[in-house]
Order: structure tokens, then sequence, then C-alpha cells
């Protein structure tokens, strides 16, 4: 069976990107490097922001070379919230000063809530349910 083990989106203001993610989110640092790249914990995956500009081209790492990659315009990622926490992050989202672009209730059950980072890519947040999956990964 396939899981996510780490998913990405790009920004050219990378301390901008991780004093956001870790302020709003709360998200943890697991790595850096400056005009490159900030990596999070994120559950029992990673989170990962890139600068694409310098991720076009291939990188040569310890074990082998990393394909180039990136993005241009604003990309989409959901975090998994737990059910019944949609009211508690509303409030500390708006508590943050980030507005809420839209909210969403779904068929299944369950409502996202959605908003933008600094380098404006729409970030979700919302529980399983609105997939019709379980609440624990």
């Amino acid at each position: 069976m396939l899981s996510i083990l780490e998913t990405c989106l790009y920004a050219e203001d990378l301390e901008a990107a991780e004093e956001f993610y870790t302020r709003v989110l709360e998200l943890e640092v697991f790595a850096r490097e400056p005009g490159r790249h900030v990596f999070f914990r994120c559950g029992s995956g990673m989170f990962l922001i890139f600068n694409s500009a310098a991720t076009q081209n291939p990188a040569s790492s310890a074990g082998g070379v990393v394909p180039g990659h990136g993005a241009r315009g604003p990309g989409h990622v959901c975090f998994r919230i737990a059910a019944g926490e949609t009211d508690r992050w509303r409030e500390k989202l708006l508590a943050a000063g980030v507005a809420i672009e839209s909210e969403v209730h779904w068929p299944r059950g369950g409502t996202s809530l959605y908003f933008r980072d600094p380098a404006g890519n729409c970030v979700e947040l919302a529980p399983a349910s609105i997939w019709g999956l379980k609440e624990t990964p």
C-alpha cells in the first residue's frame, strides 16, 4: 500500500515560508539550506518548501543525484486535522492574522479551511472524513 512520504510546495522567500509554517501551523523545522529549501516534520511524513529557481537543475547529494524539479505559480497542500478541530484551527488562523479564503462543508462530512501562505500557495486544513478516510492514518 502506498502512502505519502513527502510533499512539497515552492516559494521564493524561504524565510517568510519558514516563519509562516512554524508560527501559524506549528510545524517543526527538520532541515534548511538558505536559498534552496526548508523541510518540516509533519506527522509521519515530511513537508518540503523549495525555491524552484534553486532546484531546476539536478543536484548532487551524498547518495546520488537528485533530479531537477520545480513549479511556477501557486500550488496546493492539504494538512489533515483531527475531527472536531476545525473551530480551533479557524480561531488560531484568524488570531494569527491569516484570512480564510473559503470554507467548504463536504457531503461525506467535515469542513475544509482554505487560506494562502506568503508565497500564494493554497493551504487547506481538513479532517480525513472529507475523503471517507478513518481518523488515524
